[in-house]
Formats: structure tokens, sequence, C-alpha cells
């Protein structure tokens, strides 16, 4: 177990095997909790349980990335929540977009888990949450 495991990640990504891979590499430090999709983690979040971070794909069914941060945006409730967004996508222009939206992160798809793992750890540390 970590010293961190008391802090809670939302992975929100519709491929499974994203889903694994981040969980698998995570748990070493974090609890994680994995949902199939936006709507998945809008229902989660909304039975009171508030993550620590989330980190979400941008593209999937049922309520997407960009519709899953407006939820936790304009809810006081998660407004605080650091978001990182997951994606294909590369263009400038939907980072702008995300970050127009709210994300604190993007990271480019296939990504080192290492990489997303240290941008998790900086950001809570800068949040004290660490």
């Amino acid at each position: 177990m970590s010293q961190f495991d008391q802090i809670q990640v939302l992975i929100v990504d519709d491929e499974i095997s994203i889903r694994k891979l981040l969980e698998f590499y995570l748990k070493k430090y974090f609890t994680v909790i994995t949902k199939n999709n936006g709507e998945e983690a809008r229902q989660w979040l909304n039975e009171g349980n508030r993550p620590d971070v989330i980190v979400a794909d941008l593209n999937m069914p049922i309520m997407d990335g960009y519709q899953l941060m407006e939820f936790i945006r304009t809810d006081k409730s998660f407004d605080k929540i650091p978001v990182m967004i997951l994606s294909a996508n590369e263009s400038s222009n939907d980072r702008v977009q995300c970050f127009k939206a709210g994300a604190d992160d993007y990271l480019v798809k296939p990504f080192n888990p290492e990489e997303l793992y240290f941008r998790i750890f900086n950001k809570l540390k800068r949040t004290q949450k660490i």
C-alpha cells in the first residue's frame, strides 16, 4: 500500500484497455475508481462520492468528456476537483476547448502512465492533498 492510498482517483473511459492499464498502474499509489462513461461518473458523483482528481476520456458514448466537465464545473460540490483529460485528439483546438471548459490538464493517447502519475501527484501536491 502507498502512503497516498487514501487519495481517490476517478478514471472515466469507455475503452476497457485504458481503464485496466490506468487502474493497474495507479492503484500502486492511489485508490482507483473506474467508470465506463461520463453518465456513470455523474451518477457516482451524485451519490455523494468526491474523488481527489478525475481522469476522463474526451470521446465517450452517452456523456462525453465535455459534458462531464460541464457538470463538474457547474456544481459547487465538485467544481474544485482537478480534471485531467485523455484524448486521441492531438489538435491544439481540442486542447484549447478542453481548457476553456475547465480542464486542468490534457494528455494525448497513447501516453506514458508514469507521466500521468506525476501529473496527478504534482497537481495534488500543489492543492495540498499530498
